[in-house]
């Protein structure tokens, strides 16, 4: 085969020819209608002046605007002025957006019920155009929007309340809104008997705060920027959240309403949006709020029964925040002692008892249902006959027998909870409060064994929390893997509590002593694995009989047998600390892989959407292919649609058109089919001359940009294959960061296979040294002085 002539050098290389413009039908306000050949390159105020000078329309240029008929009277700017001409779009001379923004405030004042439904049905789309808005609100627009929420309802209030959340999409209003209107509009959500739209349009602005909330990209619970006095994100999360304490029982609406039909996806991303947004200030306070109102019960519900497909998406992202609040909880330091301590500054020497309040309370609760007495032996000063109320205090510190009777090792309470923290006394507490007597019966039984017999509840506890959280990888916030449903995740206190069971059953029926705890744990290990295996279609029923009904010899038979397929040692204590850290560190570089193929750009089929219009199918197969390109600062993805492939070159230069990262809300799987006669290695081609018999049939490798306010569709994307498909569906969520979820078991797996081989590598290292690894570490005495350094590593 021959190739192409080859160019001589001392010739004057041939010239593209130029490419023919476009024509575009332009339609005046008079209804008059031309055709007009734009330069691309030109600004659109350039276009305004020659078509106002052409067409000789009387007034000033800078009062008229272009609009696209064909999308929605989409704005033409700058921006998109090149895709306008590309697509020959039908355009529309109308007025400037700040003619627009003054008759629509006059409209709004007017207060006529039907020119004002007109009017803000038109300023829902209006308000989403920064231009709009600019003139909008500074010609106190938003007061007359406010007021009019205040005095309207029906649809008339829901097209208002649509318009107020696009607006505040944009960096704009929160410094107008007082806090009267914002309660204002947490009652109208509150109210059960209100429509699903008005829920739709007020939801997830609300649970957000606006655009006032700062995410966090470093994987933290929650931020700690503070906005200046003044600011435009004055009223952010802190400030609407007290405006919904004050309406009682939004909340127990909010989940109570999970499940009834219509609302739900608008419910659940109002619920994941206060998980992801919620400040510290109120953290604590809204996680315990949705605990006690059973939510994960309410989800879990709609795992097995929700129809709705998108709800997946929702469902994974609750999953992801409940990651983040489980390992908050694991990191939050249990503060108080556990003993009585001495006030260094009180010289009567009185005792006060220093710690959390929240905590002692849940301490108190857990000894007094124990049923037992606090033993104090003497000290030999005080039994000497020294009576000073100092040393009888420090008596009391050194001797007093109370928290080991419960199975601690220690008095010292904030030691015996450092790796489990608030979880570990939660589940603690749980466990009590599921049965007071009978907990008391097994506090009772163990204490009245001999001492080197005792099974130790409370470090059993603490360790069952351990294996747990290994189990479901709860190493950090903002790196779940899990790409299914974890129900029984969501239930983490029942589970706890029936290993915890399954703890001292195999205790006892093992006739184990003291120094067979790291026996009797790896047993629970053994079992966590396979009752909690294929957790997305397990029934409850069965993992309650795994725990509770199976046989010690079977599960110590079992046991040996994965024994001789691993080894011990990765279950030792400071081995797992260590595939810990490098779980987080396998995830960060998995992450910054996606994103650098997010950077490098691909080649995707415009897919057509399931619930597509007729028309979508061909309107697709006239520029069936977009590539896509992330630029360097992850704020914008570059694109351009095309009717064939082509060399796109480096750079942003060849890709005219783009996406907002920020709001792209949600990244939808398996929601697009692939048009006709496009073939790729990712489907079967469809061949067909008659469009509209087509079948739409959703293509395992599709995804769609949802965006952030109405779930409306961004882009719809079928990939040329599987790995594309999980470089940009994993990528685009891990640049979310809190919330998000990965998508495909390729990304998953490659984070564990990544983790088991670093761990592996390391283990190396040691073991061709012979270096003995403990089962655990202790640490050392504290320094006496500051006369020490810390040595680099």
């Amino acid at each position: 085969m021959s190739g192409p002539p080859q160019a001589q050098p001392s010739q004057t290389p041939a010239r593209r020819p130029p490419a023919l413009v476009a024509t575009n039908t332009v339609t005046t306000k008079d209804g008059l209608t031309v055709r007009a050949r734009i330069d691309p390159t030109l600004s659109v105020a350039d276009v305004i002046k020659q078509l106002c000078l052409n067409l000789k329309i009387p007034g000033n240029p800078v009062l008229f605007a272009l609009r696209d008929a064909a999308e929605g009277d989409e704005l033409v700017t700058d921006d998109n002025l090149r895709k306008k001409i590309r697509d020959k779009a039908a355009l529309k001379l109308t007025s400037a957006p700040l003619l627009e923004a003054l008759e629509t405030i006059e409209k709004l004042k007017q207060r006529d019920e039907k020119t004002l439904r007109f009017s803000l049905f038109n300023l829902q789309k209006y308000i989403k155009e920064e231009q709009f808005a600019t003139e909008f609100l500074q010609r106190d627009g938003l007061r007359e929007l406010c007021e009019v929420i205040l005095t309207v309802g029906g649809n008339t209030l829901a097209y208002a309340l649509t318009a107020l959340s696009n607006l505040l999409d944009l960096p704009y209003g929160w410094a107008s809104l007082s806090p009267q209107f914002i309660h204002k509009v947490v009652q109208i959500l509150a109210n059960p008997n209100n429509l699903v739209n008005l829920v739709d349009a007020d939801g997830s602005q609300v649970a957000s705060g606006g655009p006032g909330v700062p995410s966090s990209s470093s994987g933290k619970l929650a931020p700690k920027q503070s906005p200046a006095p003044g600011s435009v994100y004055r009223f952010g999360f802190n400030v609407v959240y007290e405006q919904m304490k004050r309406e009682r029982g939004l909340l127990e609406v909010v989940v109570g309403r999970l499940g009834s039909g219509e609302s739900m996806m608008v419910l659940m991303t109002l619920i994941n949006s206060l998980l992801s947004h919620a400040t510290p200030a109120h953290w604590i306070e809204l996680t315990s709020t949705l605990e006690r109102l059973n939510t994960s019960r309410a989800v879990i519900r709609l795992m097995s029964s929700h129809t709705i497909e998108d709800l997946t998406n929702s469902i994974l992202d609750y999953q992801g925040n409940m990651v983040r609040v489980v390992y908050f909880k694991k990191t939050r330091k249990v503060l108080v002692s556990g003993h009585w301590g001495v006030d260094g500054d009180n010289e009567a020497g009185e005792q006060s008892y220093v710690g959390d309040g929240e905590q002692e309370v849940m301490l108190d609760y857990i000894w007094s249902c124990a049923k037992l007495e606090a033993d104090s032996a003497l000290s030999p000063r005080y039994a000497n006959g020294e009576s000073s109320a100092r040393s009888r205090g420090k008596s009391s510190i050194r001797d007093q027998v109370k928290w080991r009777k419960l199975g601690f090792e220690t008095e010292d309470l904030r030691k015996e909870f450092d790796s489990t923290g608030m979880l570990g006394l939660e589940c603690l507490k749980h466990f009590v409060q599921a049965d007071p007597p009978r907990f008391a019966q097994l506090v009772l039984e163990q204490n009245s064994r001999a001492a080197e017999r005792r099974c130790p509840i409370a470090r059993a506890s603490n360790e069952v929390v351990e294996i747990l959280s290994e189990h479901w990888s709860i190493f950090a916030p903002g790196y779940s893997t899990s790409t299914t449903f974890q129900p029984f995740f969501l239930s983490f206190y029942r589970v706890h509590a029936l290993a915890l069971q399954f703890f001292l059953r195999m205790w006892s029926d093992s006739g184990a002593a003291t120094t067979d705890f790291s026996r009797v744990a790896s047993l629970v290990r053994s079992q966590v694995k396979l009752a909690l295996h294929s957790e997305t279609d397990r029934p409850w029923h069965e993992v309650e009989h795994e725990f509770l009904e199976s046989e010690y010899r079977a599960v110590r038979d079992r046991q040996m047998k994965e024994l001789e397929l691993e080894d011990d040692l990765l279950n030792k204590i400071p081995v797992r600390n260590l595939r810990a850290k490098l779980y987080k560190e396998s995830y960060e570089f998995i992450r910054q892989q996606r994103i650098q193929c997010l950077i490098q750009g691909a080649w995707f089929v415009n897919g057509i959407p399931l619930s597509s219009p007729p028309g979508m199918a061909q309107k697709r197969q006239s520029r069936p292919w977009r590539y896509m390109r992330l630029d360097r600062n992850l704020k914008y993805i570059h694109y351009c649609d095309s009717a064939v492939k082509f060399a796109v070159r480096s750079g942003l230069e060849d890709l005219p058109d783009k996406i907002d990262v920020s709001q792209i809300g949600e990244i939808a799987i398996n929601t697009c089919a692939l048009p006709p006669n496009i073939n790729t290695a990712a489907g079967p081609v469809q061949s067909l001359n008659d469009l509209s018999s087509l079948s739409l049939t959703a293509s395992p490798v599709s995804f769609s940009l949802l965006s952030v306010r109405g779930g409306e569709s961004l882009g719809d994307h079928v990939a040329t294959d599987p790995s594309r498909w999980a470089d940009w569906t994993d990528g685009l969520n891990m640049l979310r960061r809190e919330g998000a979820h990965v998508a495909t078991s390729e990304t998953a797996g490659f984070v564990h296979a990544l983790t088991e081989i670093g761990l592996k590598i390391k283990l190396l290292d040691l073991s061709g040294e012979k270096v003995d690894i403990p089962s655990s570490l202790m640490p050392g005495e504290p320094p006496q002085d500051t006369n020490f350094f810390f040595s680099d590593l």
